[in-house]
């Protein structure tokens, strides 16, 4: 054996135990048939929706590299999510526009895009793991924990699902609003973003309880 494929099954093997550890909580209530992770993406972005995912895995689940959205890389997401759909149970994916973020205020669209995301699954869950928040408005039992993306494997599959999704998304509206450079900043108030938001005013997607003071 070559020290590059020592390297290779020793890095694997690191990566097993990782995910054996990210199994932890789902391990912990292994007496619930259907445990359900949740995470959105999108509280901050100045534009677009803010999107919620709930992903049931299956107890035998033997995917890697799962892990919070943010510590993945935009083509290993891809590829998670692609796997994520093939092998999870279920998935559920719900939504809250710009337009009710500014109605209810973010925490309140947040918990409605969750709430939406548990009731879009095809398969009804007994249990949430959830990432830092407990949902009002729910009656399945609910189990928050803190950056439980990085902790749970089911609330990272969900955080990347939900950051795939809200991407994707922000990247066709990019082809409807290109002087805002969706596609790039995903909606966040970075400062070309700003730039643009002063030089063009603000369009449908834009929260206007976020942007007043660049309007």
């Amino acid at each position: 054996m070559t020290k590059q494929e020592e390297k290779r099954l020793d890095k694997l093997k690191k990566e097993k135990q990782r995910m054996y550890e990210m199994f932890s909580y789902e391990r912990e209530y292994e007496g619930y048939s259907h445990i359900c992770g949740i995470d959105e993406v999108g509280r901050g972005p100045f534009a677009g929706p803010v999107v919620a995912a709930a992903v049931i895995l299956p107890g035998d689940c033997d995917i890697l590299y799962l892990n919070d959205s943010k510590k993945v890389s935009p083509k290993k997401r891809e590829t998670l999510y692609d796997e994520i759909y093939e092998k999870a149970l279920a998935v559920g994916i719900g939504m809250a526009s710009e337009k009710v973020i500014d109605e209810i205020n973010i925490l309140n669209a947040t918990y409605e895009a969750m709430r939406t995301a548990v009731s879009n699954l095809p398969v009804e869950p007994d249990l949430l793991l959830n990432d830092a928040v407990t949902i009002p408005g729910i009656g399945t039992e609910q189990v928050p924990i803190i950056k439980g993306d990085a902790k749970s494997a089911s609330i990272a599959a969900a955080s990347i699902v939900a950051k795939v999704t809200r991407d994707r998304m922000m990247e066709e509206y990019d082809q409807i609003y290109p002087q805002y450079q969706f596609a790039k900043n995903k909606g966040y108030g970075t400062k070309a973003h700003i730039e643009a938001i002063k030089e063009h005013g603000i369009c449908t997607l834009h929260r206007k309880s976020f942007v007043r003071k660049y309007i």
